[in-house]
């Protein structure tokens, strides 16, 4: 029982425990985008907190793009001076709020985005101090601040005036130059008279979708209002009936939309064009039900001639929607022009010329309204104007049945002649002979401004136009008229000529010369003459064969000319038409025998051969090429009465010269795999055998996702280009090489991964053509498929802790050095100095950084700035990254680690990161100069007279820098152990205090760099002690400046003052005392000598038989120590 109660406690615990809960902090998904001047609201809220009831504190915090590590408070929830100054103002104005939506969720909302706003918000939750979970307690969102690019525009009049069931068309412009992708959304708006808000009478929204406004709904499914999208930016409204209701304030209203990554679509701005304002009358009854209500009117009744006339017609009736209609205008009983029930419109003759000038045009552009526009007017276009409309009913064979018309009351309309004395002359009758030149003359009188000529050949009853030139000089031929030799010219000021070459029979009509004056480019008068031509046929018939008109390139083609006619001399001439239109001339066989070449006369060869009912002339073609490809005609002319006279044209015949069928035949391999830095080498072989001239071009192409890259061209003289889109570094790794044989190979050198695809070769084979010329064949081509694999990365650097030590002022360098890695031109890499001083607060800030593209970065930080203002990053080598202190100060002392990371771009083109390594810490330590002053620490003893004087040196004997400046104090001391007296200062500045108050004069002196004295003039009894100097040795910081860095205290010189009686005395004494000194010496010294002389003879009287060795050690060499062998 007991073992059941702890099991059931223990699973009771783990269930506890299991329960509790993660914290979750949540707000909305960034990037957002908001506009200059906008509102921005974020949302955020948090769960798996205790007590879901309890209100939970958030605070809101940004982060700017231009100092990411620095965060900068906003606002908080519970804390009021919780804003930094760059936002608190703000807060206080309630621009910028915090409020709670619910216990756990708040609502964060900015009135007015500034550009500054940008960045990256944080949503903190504040969490009590006696509750801690496992969780997540912020959130970010990025919000990016765009300029506002919406611009909206209605180019009409402010005021416009229809009748009732009038048409209208109102059309607004709306854009927006924003780089994200963002959706318009456009809306039409009519404030009626009297009213305060405005009705919406239909809106495109950012889906493309139509929503007619509420009051509106009926008539849009109607098809009565409609709203379409031309182009880009262009918005049009058709309102098909106008109401009296719909009198007021029309205006359109443009919003700009963006999608968030939530998916939900925000409206960030919108803008309302300037109103029109719209009048509408009240439309007339119609009597009944089959009538019509025919109107007209005139925009302006009086002209002058070259203005435009525009005449308005507007058509009446019951059921007109349903009605057929056909509209015509008159001037008198002359027609100007007829819109049929179908919508076509027909022109009378005598304005049929006018229209195709398009100086007359007429449509339908509402479901009553007709108008009609001429211009320039001309005198003769005056008179009184109707408008007639006719009902038309539809048969049972679909055939129209015209109605009953109505026709408007008449509309009078007077042009008076501006000043001009205008006038045109032409010769009325002209005959030209079949197969010559037709050549008409329009002579001008009382020229004022700039001319025009139109020339006109009357069809039927209509006159068509054949040339005309322009004011500025510039011909254009018309219709039927190109390529009929047809030429016209200005000669003279006054004249104007037509030219018309061979004439046919058919080129009998009549034709007009019209010229128009012209006034800052309006036409403002016209005048026009006719001239009647009549062509006479000649009785001769002239026709082109050939057995063969279509060969390959180096085939022979012949033509054979046939002419039959009455045998008179005639001249011969071969022409050739080139497909765009050229004519050449090949040759003239003259009717005297001598041939004239205009064409290559080595590739064409003549013949003539007679025959009883005609002449036939042969053209032969040796090795025909493409640019004796053509249209090939023969033209005879009879030489009579000395003249050449055209006779006829022969037809023509076409001869097709073909290339040769392409045999060329590739192989490649199909698939490659290679890795990337690595070498590559693609082959492409040509295995067909070649033409007689055969020779090559290759393109190689890189496919990458569909899209094809010119890489380079070689062309078939071996010439090498590179395509537009290849970058300039990829020039120097991509070669191309021909082989032997017909073999072309493609070398990637330090492959990259950007290298990865398809690789197309692409050959064209290029022959020579007969006369030199070279052409290509249908290029063939193979498709090898690269796949570039990666190496295992293998970034390794030189690790280890290193100790630096220097001295403030010298120049320091760390080294970072690469020990294994990849340095092709594909990889890149990125270096950080990470900081962390020794006496500072900073740790592991980033001081540099040179990233992957080269870019140098000194992160923001005011206490480095110094340091960062002194430091030189170099490069040396791939491998190397060395980083500089110039003048290291004491300050600079701390770790600096080497962070490296590897950088590689992807199939896509961007930067990947492959790998990351550190190295160090490299620890520094940069010291002041080195404690090393000495002094002269002598003792001695003086004694001095009081007339005398006596001098205190004070010697410095070592200095360990030249910058040095020493402070010297010198002491006097009665006795050792009495406390010591300042007497001098010499100070650093060179500034001297004097603080002996007993009125003795000192003197200081300073006769060498180091060695410094002070004198002490006669001096009293009572000046009798110890005197010595004290050192202090000064060195200037480039961190702290000045500072004292040593101190060093003399020996004691013990100065004895007497009186001039106590010194003779002493003397005295003194010269007893050294007396006395030498004489024991001398007494000494005697008993010495004796006992060495007594010595010696003994030892003589002793050793005489040896008395011929020497003292010397190397004449008595010493015995060996006795061993054991002895």
């Amino acid at each position: 029982m007991r073992c059941c109660r702890a099991s059931l406690l223990v699973c009771l615990t783990l269930l506890l425990h299991s329960g509790e809960a993660t914290v979750l902090t949540e707000s909305q998904s960034g990037p957002l985008y908001r506009v200059l001047g906008a509102s921005l609201s974020i949302s955020c809220n948090v769960s798996g907190l205790a007590g879901n009831n309890t209100r939970k504190e958030f605070e809101f915090l940004v982060t700017k793009p231009k100092n990411p590590s620095f965060q900068i408070n906003i606002i908080s929830s519970s804390d009021e001076s919780f804003a930094y100054a760059a936002y608190s103002q703000r807060v206080a104005r309630k621009e910028i709020t915090l409020k709670h939506v619910s216990p756990n969720s708040v609502l964060f909302e900015i009135q007015s985005l500034q550009k500054g706003d940008e960045g990256d918000f944080e949503c903190v939750v504040v969490n009590p101090v006696q509750h801690k979970y496992d969780g997540t307690y912020n959130a970010k969102t990025i919000v990016k601040v765009i300029d506002d690019s919406l611009s909206v525009s209605l180019p009409v009049s402010t005021s416009l005036s229809h009748n009732e069931g009038d048409a209208l068309t109102l059309t607004c412009q709306a854009s927006s130059n924003t780089i994200q992708h963002t959706h318009l959304s456009l809306a039409w708006h009519l404030q009626k008279d009297g009213e305060q808000d405005a009705w919406p009478i239909i809106s495109l929204d950012r889906d493309f979708t139509l929503i007619p406004g509420p009051t509106f709904e009926g008539r849009y499914h109607e098809g009565l209002i409609r709203l379409d999208k031309m182009g880009e930016a262009t918005y049009r409204l058709h309102m098909a009936k106008l109401e009296l209701s719909d009198q007021g304030k029309i205006y359109c209203r443009a919003q700009e939309w963006i999608q968030d990554p939530d998916r939900s679509w925000y409206t960030i701005t919108q803008k309302d064009a300037e109103s029109t304002t719209l009048h509408v009358k009240a439309r007339e009854v119609v009597p009944d039900t089959s009538s019509l209500v025919v109107r007209i009117s005139i925009q302006q009744a009086t002209l002058q001639e070259g203005q435009e006339l525009s005449l308005s017609c507007n058509v009446d009736a019951h059921d007109l929607e349903k009605r057929f209609l056909s509209v015509a205008w008159l001037r008198g009983s002359v027609e100007l022009a007829r819109i049929e029930p179908t919508g076509i419109l027909s022109v009378g003759p005598e304005y049929s010329s006018r229209e195709k000038r398009g100086e007359l045009r007429a449509a339908r552009i509402g479901d009553t309204e007709y108008l009609l526009r001429l211009k320039p007017v001309r005198t003769e276009d005056q008179g009184e104007y109707f408008c007639r409309a006719r009902p038309q009913d539809r048969g049972q064979d679909g055939a129209f049945i015209a109605g009953e018309a109505q026709t408007s009351s008449p509309q009078l309309v007077s042009i008076s002649a501006s000043e001009s004395g205008l006038s045109v002359l032409m010769q009325q009758i002209v005959s030209v002979d079949e197969g010559d030149r037709l050549k008409l003359t329009c002579k001008v009188d009382g020229v004022e401004g700039q001319l025009s000529v139109t020339w006109e050949r009357q069809s039927t009853s209509t006159f068509e136009n054949i040339i005309s030139l322009s004011q500025e000089g510039v011909t254009e031929i018309e219709g039927e008229s190109a390529g009929r030799g047809v030429r016209a010219a200005r000669p003279a000021t006054n004249t104007f000529t037509l030219e018309l070459d061979e004439v046919t029979p058919s080129d009998s009509a009549i034709y007009q010369c019209s010229v128009s004056e012209w006034k800052t480019n309006s036409k403002i008068h016209s005048q026009s003459t006719t001239s009647t031509v009549t062509v006479r046929p000649t009785e001769s018939s002239v026709k082109l064969i050939s057995r063969k008109t279509s060969v390959t390139v180096g085939e022979n083609v012949e033509l054979m000319c046939r002419v039959q006619g009455p045998r008179v001399p005639t001249t011969l001439i071969w022409i050739l038409r080139h497909d765009d239109s050229t004519i050449q001339k090949i040759l003239e066989l003259n009717w005297n025998g001598d041939i004239r070449w205009s064409g290559d006369q080595h590739v064409y060869q003549l013949g003539v051969e007679n025959k009883p009912n005609g002449v036939t002339h042969s053209l032969l073609i040796n090795g025909a090429s493409p640019r004796e490809a053509g249209r090939y005609q023969c033209k005879v002319s009879a030489f009579i009465q000395n003249v050449d006279k055209n006779l006829r044209l022969s037809n023509q015949v076409a001869v097709m010269v073909q290339y040769p069928e392409s045999k060329l035949s590739l192989t490649s391999p199909p698939t490659l795999t290679r890795n990337i830095n690595s070498d590559i080498e693609i082959k492409c072989s040509v295995i067909s055998e070649p033409f007689a001239s055969s020779q090559y071009a290759v393109t190689w192409l890189h496919q990458q996702q569909g899209k094809n890259k010119t890489i380079l061209t070689w062309d078939r003289v071996a010439l090498v280009t590179f395509g537009n889109q290849l970058e300039p570094s990829d020039r120097q790794r991509i070669s191309m090489r021909r082989s032997e044989g017909r073999s072309f190979e493609l070398t990637i050198r330090q492959a990259r991964i950007s290298d990865d695809g398809s690789y197309v070769c692409e050959v064209t084979e290029w022959l020579q053509e007969p006369r030199g010329s070279w052409y290509q064949l249908p290029p063939k081509s193979r498709i090898t498929e690269l796949n570039l694999i990666e190496p295992p990365n293998n970034l390794r650097l030189v690790v280890g802790q290193q100790r630096l030590i220097a001295e403030e002022g010298d120049e320091v360098e760390l080294k970072c050095n690469i020990l294994s890695g990849a340095f092709s031109p594909s990889v890149f890499y990125k270096v950080a100095w990470i900081y962390t001083g020794h006496s500072s607060p900073m740790t592991n800030v980033s001081l540099v950084e040179l990233d992957h593209m080269g870019l140098l970065r000194y992160p923001e930080s005011g206490a480095l700035r110094d340091l960062q203002g002194r430091l030189r990053l170099a490069r040396p080598t791939q491998s190397s990254f060395h980083l500089r202190i110039q003048t290291a100060h004491e300050g600079d002392s701390g770790t600096f680690q080497c962070q490296v990371e590897q950088y590689q771009l992807d199939r896509e083109g961007h930067w990947q990161q492959k790998a990351s390594e550190s190295a160090g810490p490299f620890s520094l330590t940069v010291n002041v100069a080195e404690k090393n002053l000495s002094v002269v620490k002598d003792e001695r003893e003086l004694n001095v007279s009081r007339s005398g004087d006596f001098t205190i040196p004070c010697h410095v004997t070592n200095q360990p820098s030249g910058e040095s400046e020493f402070q010297v104090t010198w002491f006097w001391q009665k006795e050792t152990g009495i406390q010591k007296r300042p007497i001098f200062v010499a100070y650093r500045n060179a500034t001297l205090q004097d603080m002996l108050v007993e009125g003795h004069q000192l003197r200081f002196g300073h006769p060498a760099l180091n060695q410094f004295s002070l004198t002490v003039s006669k001096p009293a009894p009572e000046n009798s002690g110890l005197y010595f100097c004290e050192v202090e040795e000064w060195l200037p910081s480039l961190s702290r400046g000045w500072r004292k860095v040593a101190v060093e205290t003399s020996g004691h010189l013990t100065v004895n003052v007497f009186t001039e009686g106590e010194v003779e005395f002493e003397q005295q004494c003194k010269s007893a005392i050294w007396i006395g000194i030498l004489v024991v010496l001398g007494i000494c010294s005697l008993l010495v000598i004796s006992l060495l002389v007594l010595k010696i003879r003994r030892t003589n009287a002793s050793g005489g038989k040896k008395s011929g060795e020497s003292l010397w050690a190397e004449e008595h060499p010493l015995k060996s120590k006795p061993g054991a062998e002895d």
